[in-house]
């Protein structure tokens, strides 16, 4: 019974008003659309979901701990430089990446077609199996903000694993 206790869940949410004049970046790649998500950094919900569930599943806070918005080192930031730092901070306590299931909910645009490249984007930046991340791409079926087209919001469950 104890080795179970080497294994770890952590989830994640992330929401972002969709805005004129931002690029749009989810899962590490920039998507052509007319709107963009708008935030501190570029906005990546898919990555931001996916830090703070890593961070969760390790009991180390949350991604506006390590990197918080009124920090200006942070202004503009590539989101997958954040998940690289959230996998080395990982690595150094000694936990080692087992999967993720991502769902990322938008009425547009239509994200399917993007979604092969953002598993391999992801799984480039945490140096991990393509297979063993897990994306999504749903609807609301024009119910809530995301149904309106106001934002977009992403889920992330992790597993980790002590060594």
């Amino acid at each position: 019974m104890k080795d179970l206790l080497n294994i770890r869940v952590g989830m994640g949410y992330d929401v972002h008003r969709l805005v004129e004049g931002r690029d749009l970046w989810l899962g590490g790649i920039k998507i052509d659309y007319k709107y963009g998500l708008l935030g501190h950094s570029d906005a990546d919900v898919i990555i931001h979901a996916l830090c703070d569930a890593l961070l969760g599943a390790a009991a180390l806070r949350d991604i506006g701990f390590h990197f918080p918005d009124n920090n200006p080192e942070y202004k503009g930031i590539d989101s997958k430089l954040l998940l690289q730092n959230v996998m080395a901070l990982l690595r150094e306590n000694h936990y080692e990446f087992g999967n993720a299931d991502i769902t990322v909910c938008a009425e547009y645009p239509k994200l399917n077609p993007y979604v092969s490249d953002m598993q391999r984007v992801l799984a480039e930046c945490m140096d991990v199996p393509v297979e063993s991340v897990s994306i999504k791409a749903t609807t609301t079926e024009k119910l809530g903000f995301t149904g309106r087209e106001e934002g977009i919001s992403a889920y992330a469950v992790v597993l980790v694993v002590k060594v």
